[in-house]
């Protein structure tokens, strides 16, 4: 978590951080933005300046403005991302907008499955300059298995590399760039947003060109997802050198461009053509590395935005691993398997970099309109005025809007698979939001006060047979004098549990990130006790160690005695045991819901069983858990018409 003084502050440590981990995709842009807007179109000086314009003006109107100037101002205690906005704005006062972060969270992580495959894809693809007829797809297969299979094991160690590599990869760029400028200085009127204007309204066919366009921004969302890892300050400094870099790159390959008008690229790429002959190969490694690095930055990123979807009840619950020791570093080995798969796919089925293109930045493009209306909310609930927000939010809206049309073109060119996984993510996002409130809904809170005399005798009716000397359940209610009605069926009628002392365990993720704190409540003094704990939605639930850190507590603070009750082990000062009871809601009458929410429970149960265990998802030892079967609701079920006739007689 950035502190208040850290998230502004600029140091030389945090901008070679901020190098190595936000600027993988949007950095590695070069490697295939201008073969994208040349195509199979002859070389012709108004594609190159106007190509080269509109890429200038927008990485300055999108990136630069939105992003690093006003999005950045958006921190949720020092984090920031596009749930992170969600929760800042507030997730129980706009309760429709969660459509808008689940769109985004799913095209995001749509993006990330795309982006590993063409960055290395790109960078490969140099060594045909070398070797004409080499087939790169099992290279680029290679890299990616080696680099999904290292995710287990974290990134402290290579990450400190990262900054290093960045820092030379952003060098090449601005040095090839400026060679090329310094002999073509004439493509520096490429500076002149008219070139821009003209390519998308003068030249036939050029407004579809923004989708190539694009892809030198695909990476800005990086830029404020990673605030959290890097801080405010860094990345605005750091931007700067990494804009001029990306800047004088573009230029330099168009004025290789401009010395080749009139001829095509015939599936050449200009970034490799501006390098010099002797610098071709060590090129390409810097090139492979910086593709490697963006490749991990996205699937960390992804790593980062489902671990937030799951704390915000977004997304169900998976296994999350904590690799090193490094805080906000995670795992997610369900996940990581699925980009896997879905990156070996994206580079079966395109195979070539050029193919990738037409896929790559339809989804994102959602997601930046989808953050731009988040923004918008949040730039309302600071103040802002009704007129300003309508011209700069409807800017940025007609901005990204065009940029969306554009990009619609690549639709059955391949842009089609972008949009149904991202569209596959978005179901499962909408089946765990609903279904979770169908069934939260449908539970039945009671009052507690009434069962206190009930419990009291049952933990000293010596007839029961013990069931535990602590008991310890977990409840969904808010409030301390409420519990659902499926633990009292568990308690009372399910199996009578005998136990000396009752624990009320709630669990309540805030809009902060980070926060980390319980209250008690002593129900029944030594006999009935209410923990909550209050989590940040980027906080661990490690439940176990959080409740025995809070039972120390209290031990140590006088409140509670949890020596054994038993006579024999009392003497000798033994503490009792601890049992967890987690309780599975069944609804007995499923089949007499709508049809929608019948479908939508029956999804959500399929959900559940693909999903990580509650035991895991709160890191419960198996050892001192039970999962007990409960009825979600215990009403009796509506009468049947049923009647009773008169028993058929049989003679003898």
């Amino acid at each position: 978590m950035q502190a208040n003084g850290s998230l502004h502050r600029t140091t030389p440590a945090g901008l070679l951080v901020a190098l190595g981990i936000i600027y993988g995709d949007i950095g590695t842009s070069p490697l295939y933005v201008m073969k994208a807007i040349i195509g199979e179109s002859p070389i012709a000086p108004d594609l190159v300046l106007g190509g080269i314009s509109a890429v200038f003006w927008t990485l300055t109107l999108l990136t630069t403005l939105k992003y690093v100037v006003l999005t950045l101002r958006a921190d949720n205690h020092g984090e920031g991302g596009i749930f992170s906005l969600y929760a800042l704005i507030g997730t129980h006062r706009n309760k429709w907008l969660y459509i808008p972060a689940i769109l985004g969270g799913a095209t995001l992580l749509a993006d990330g499955i795309i982006t590993p495959p063409i960055s290395v894809a790109s960078a490969i693809e140099g060594l045909r300059i070398l070797s004409p007829q080499i087939n790169t797809v099992p290279i680029i297969l290679c890299i990616l298995a080696v680099l999904f299979v290292f995710q287990q094991f974290g990134t402290k160690v290579i990450g400190r590399a990262f900054g290093p590599i960045m820092f030379l990869w952003f060098s090449m760029l601005a040095v090839v760039g400026i060679a090329g400028v310094i002999e073509r200085p004439e493509v520096l009127a490429a500076l002149d947003p008219r070139h821009a204007w003209h390519l998308v309204t003068g030249r036939p066919g050029g407004f579809w060109l923004l989708g190539a366009v694009f892809l030198c921004s695909t990476g800005a969302e990086a830029l404020y997802s990673d605030l959290g890892h890097c801080g405010r300050g860094n990345i605005r400094t750091s931007w700067g050198f990494v804009k001029t870099a990306l800047v004088l790159n573009y230029f330099g390959q168009g004025a290789w461009l401009l010395d080749h008008a009139g001829s095509k690229l015939d599936g050449r790429n200009p970034f490799y053509l501006v390098l010099p002959d002797w610098f071709l190969l060590p090129g390409i490694c810097i090139a492979t590395a910086a593709a490697i690095i963006a490749s991990q930055a996205l699937i960390s990123g992804s790593f980062t935005l489902i671990v937030e979807a799951i704390r915000l009840r977004l997304w169900p619950k998976m296994q999350i691993n904590y690799p090193s020791e490094l805080r906000g570093q995670v795992y997610v080995p369900a996940l990581n398997w699925l980009l896997f798969i879905g990156c070996c796919g994206v580079v079966l089925y395109f195979r070539e970099s050029h193919n990738m293109e037409a896929a790559y930045g339809l989804a994102i493009t959602l997601t930046m309109l989808m953050t731009t209306l988040l923004l918008a909310f949040w730039l309302h609930g600071r103040g802002w005025s009704l007129p300003l927000l309508a011209v700069l939010i409807g800017s940025y809206v007609a901005l990204e809007g065009a940029f969306l049309v554009a990009n619609l073109d690549k639709f059955s060119h391949g842009g089609w698979v972008s949009l149904v996984i991202a569209g596959a993510l978005f179901l499962v996002m909408l089946v765990a939001i609903h279904g979770r409130r169908i069934r939260n809904e449908l539970t039945e809170f009671v009052p507690l006060a009434p069962q206190l005399p009930l419990l009291a005798r049952l933990s000293n009716d010596e007839v029961v047979p013990k069931f535990a000397t602590h008991l310890v359940y977990l409840t969904k209610s808010d409030a301390a004098d409420q519990i659902e009605h499926g633990i009292v069926h568990s308690i009372f009628y399910r199996e009578p549990k005998r136990a000396d002392v009752y624990y009320f365990v709630h669990v309540d993720t805030l809009d902060d990130p980070y926060t980390m704190e319980y209250a008690v409540t002593h129900i029944v003094r030594n006999d009935v006790i209410r923990i909550d704990f209050r989590l940040g939605f980027r906080e661990a639930p490690d439940l176990e160690r959080m409740f025995a850190q809070a039972i120390e507590d209290l031990v140590r603070a006088g409140e509670i005695d949890v020596t054994s009750r038993y006579p024999s082990l009392q003497h000798e000062s033994v503490a009792g045991d601890f049992t967890f009871v987690i309780l599975a809601r069944v609804l007995p009458w499923q089949h007499r819901l709508g049809s929608v929410h019948r479908w939508i429970l029956n999804a959500w149960d399929l959900l559940r069983k693909l999903s990580s265990s509650e035991q895991a998802a709160f890191g419960l030892n198996a050892a001192s858990v039970i999962v007990e079967q409960v009825p979600l609701q215990v009403a009796p079920p509506p009468a049947l018409p049923l009647v009773r006739v008169p028993a058929h007689r049989h003679d003898a």
